[in-house]
């Protein structure tokens, strides 16, 4: 083969290797933590059945399909939902009221054997305008009057509407499930008893785990792909993934327990600052230092404050706490290594090994991540 040949051929490489690398980017440089679940906690006394629902009311409102999307600007009504986020609460209330009608079937309550519990809104709490970035949470208060004789009662959760965690309250062994969008819950009866196994809450929270990571958690995907591309021997990457994995575990525990408890205010840029961090350190080094599984594991201890802010979110069903933080620990393990796995076979497996790798590949991918967590962390601290 001639030299031109041979440097066309060098060249055809380069591309296909950049192009590897932004397409891997892609989905990161979206914003994070777009979609948010929703939260349901259902008491059943009196005679009287109150449901407390948190959930994004402009998504509802703007008519967006949220069942597994990312980001907000992926779905048709978009425009629309942005245009929501900057009215004042009591416009989101007002319009939350109006729609009622044709928004209660996707949130419908009703006895075992399919009778509806008409639910009245009693009260809508909505957020104040703040980062336009982010979705600001509503409070809906429904309240209904149970038949005569319920035994137990079902939980409906429209198409579209994205996770929900659903929790019965106030009542020895009360349910605590995840729904997706479309779907019921099994019966709950009024009078409790219907917890969970330790193993079927573990199972549970695995994929509520691995969903705050893919594709939900953003700004951990990149930090983990900073962490990738320091270089593409196996060894040192597995010394940081431990490093990382360790210290997440323990603020993920400690802050699901409630001993530790950080403001997100000052967690978020600290996340985003660990971005660019790692990010820099990849262009001044080509190997593992001493320092850097120390550096990351302090890292990863904020990360994990962010997981356990998730988790509470979600709420731990009563008594199966520990089931519960081991399969959402688990399930954000899932993600991580789904993230180094997609790394390696979309740019590690192919050039890993070409001397030009670092230079063409490495680097350019960590100046992308090192710009979009510069990105967040002056969105979060300045704009």
């Amino acid at each position: 083969m001639c030299m031109t040949a041979k440097l066309a051929a060098a060249r055809r490489k380069s591309i296909a290797a950049w192009l590897a690398a932004i397409i891997l980017l892609i989905p990161v440089a979206l914003t994070a933590h777009e979609v948010q679940p929703s939260v349901a906690s259902l008491s059943m006394e009196d005679g009287r059945a109150r449901l407390d629902l948190r959930l994004n009311a402009e998504a509802l409102l703007a008519g967006l399909d949220l069942d597994g999307v990312t980001n907000t600007d992926e779905t048709d009504g978009s425009d629309a939902y942005d245009q929501l986020r900057l009215q004042e609460p009591e416009v989101i209330a007002a319009r939350l009221r109006a729609a009622w009608e044709s928004l209660a079937p996707g949130m419908a309550l009703t006895e075992a054997q399919g009778a509806p519990i008409p639910m009245e809104i009693t009260d809508i709490e909505a957020s104040e305008i703040g980062d336009s970035t982010l979705a600001r949470p509503t409070r809906v208060l429904l309240e209904g009057a149970l038949p005569q004789g319920t035994a137990a009662v079902r939980f409906h959760w429209g198409d579209g509407q994205g996770p929900l965690a659903l929790r019965h309250v106030g009542v020895e062994g009360g349910y605590a499930g995840y729904l997706t969008g479309g779907e019921t819950s099994p019966p709950i009866p009024v009078a409790g008893g219907a917890a969970q196994s330790g193993w079927a809450v573990f199972a549970d929270y695995i994929p509520v785990g691995f969903a705050h990571i893919l594709p939900l958690g953003l700004d951990h995907i990149l930090f983990v792909l900073g962490l990738f591309f320091l270089t593409p021997r196996m060894r040192p990457l597995l010394w940081q993934i431990t490093a990382f994995t360790a210290a997440h575990t323990v603020t993920l525990a400690l802050g699901a327990l409630g001993w530790v408890a950080i403001r997100p205010e000052i967690v978020e840029p600290l996340i985003a600052a660990s971005i660019v961090f790692v990010a820099v350190e990849n262009l001044l080094s080509d190997h593992l230092s001493r320092l850097r599984p120390v550096v990351v594991f302090l890292f990863g201890l904020l990360h994990g404050l962010g997981f356990a802010s998730v988790l509470g979110e979600f709420g731990l069903p009563e008594g199966q706490f520990v089931p519960a933080l081991l399969g959402f620990n688990l399930g954000v393990e899932f993600g991580q290594l789904t993230v180094v796995a997609c790394a390696f076979l979309a740019v590690g497996a192919w050039f890993g090994r070409k001397p030009w790798y670092r230079a063409r590949i490495a680097m350019p991918a960590s100046v992308l991540i090192g710009l979009v967590g510069l990105y967040w962390f002056l969105e979060r601290t300045v704009f």
